[in-house]
């Protein structure tokens, strides 16, 4: 069995996407047969103009191949993004072309590789398992809203349809997703494997010393871009709370260059931009906050998503400050101890949620258990491999 990977982002690169497809490969390489064999897609780290990380062009890992492919300089913006999806886009096809596979496998956030994915399975005549992270009609949808860029809109619903009705499988990362692809297709069985606590945060004593002064740290980690909407509520927020406490903002992206301006505008000086850092050191600033912070947009289509940082921010047992809505507040609600939520883009709120909060370290051990992303992965790796073990005279 022949098995073709395509996701933009793997490993060393920073990202969700990132780490959930590098787990996915190393799962699978514990779970295929001696004839089996998976070609990995991909590109040379790109997701933050402010990490590079030097790294293998191409790399075996056993009967796993890895293929990156290199991309034009470019920033977080949807121009520069295009351009650089374009670049990997050609790669694959010419990568591919005469080539056959039993299963192709596509995660996207942003529809784009899925329907790459899609086109190379059917050019190939292989099974199409996608992995969907986002909703991405719904989220232009409020990105370009009262724009011209709206036009669009229609076009990528379309593809969107014609790209779940060739899949075999799908697995969608968030539980809220399910109501909308039903209705665009309700003849198959949804997978919901989530994104789930990487083993990287496990087993890891976040409990740092007691701070050397008063002030509190509220750190921020991941993208800072329109999809995250800081620049609508760390300003104003920080400014309210500039006697008591600092925020660290770790990571780049498209609006990051608007959150230093509107900081500089209101005068702010307890807020900290940090570049994005690895893993070991992330850890370490996980370990120096007293509080973790995550934030969306006040966009309609979040409503539906389940944020990767959620699973890592719950693993390492500080509290958290939540500005989200939705699917993602109940989950919280339901699942995260010692959790305060504000309404998004709130800064007043923000403040108020931070009273409610509890200041202490205390390891969620329910939670970690139930959401560890190796038994979740080692279900999708099974579930992926079935795919193309399957006879198709009885699918």
């Amino acid at each position: 069995m022949r098995i073709l990977i395509l996701s933009f982002y793997f490993e060393p690169d920073l990202c969700a996407g990132s780490f959930r497809t590098t787990a996915l490969v190393k799962e699978l390489t514990k779970q295929l047969g001696v004839s089996d064999e998976v070609m990995v897609m991909t590109t040379m780290p790109n997701r933050y103009e402010r990490f590079r990380s030097e790294t293998l062009h191409q790399e075996s890992w056993g009967n796993v191949h890895i293929c990156r492919f290199p991309l034009p300089s470019h920033r977080s913006g949807m121009t520069d993004q295009s351009f650089a999806f374009l670049a990997y886009a050609r790669s694959v096809l010419k990568q591919t072309t005469g080539n056959h596979y039993d299963v192709v496998f596509a995660t996207s956030s942003r529809l784009m590789t899925a329907a790459l994915g899609s086109f190379v399975a059917n050019r190939c005549d292989a099974r199409l398992y996608l992995d969907l992270r986002d909703i991405f009609p719904d989220t232009l949808s409020d990105v370009f809203a009262g724009k011209p860029q709206r036009l669009i809109l229609p076009l990528l619903r379309a593809l969107e349809k014609k790209v779940i009705r060739k899949a075999s499988r799908v697995n969608l990362v968030s539980g809220g997703f399910l109501e909308y692809f039903r209705r665009i297709r309700n003849d198959i069985d949804y997978r919901t494997f989530t994104n789930g606590i990487d083993e990287a945060f496990l087993g890891v004593d976040f409990d740092g010393s007691p701070p050397p002064s008063p002030r509190r740290i509220i750190l921020y980690a991941g993208n800072i871009g329109e999809g995250q909407g800081l620049d609508k509520v760390i300003p104003e927020a920080a400014l309210a709370l500039e006697n008591e406490f600092d925020f660290w903002i770790v990571g780049d992206g498209g609006t990051r260059n608007r959150l230093e301006e509107r900081l500089k505008e209101k005068g702010v000086r307890n807020v900290r931009l940090i570049d994005p850092v690895k893993r070991d050191r992330l850890i370490d600033l996980y370990r120096e906050s007293d509080v973790l912070f995550l934030h969306l947009n006040a966009f309609q289509a979040f409503e539906k998503v389940l944020p990767s940082k959620i699973f890592e921010y719950a693993a390492t047992g500080k509290p958290l400050l939540a500005g989200v809505s939705g699917y993602s507040r109940s989950f919280i609600k339901e699942n995260i101890s010692n959790a305060a939520l504000f309404a998004p883009c709130d800064a007043e709120g923000l403040v108020k949620a931070l009273r409610t909060l509890e200041f202490t370290t205390n390891p969620r051990i329910s939670f970690v258990k139930r959401f560890g992303r190796a038994e979740i992965i080692r279900e999708m790796a099974a579930d992926l491999l079935s795919l193309g073990r399957e006879d198709r005279n009885h699918v």
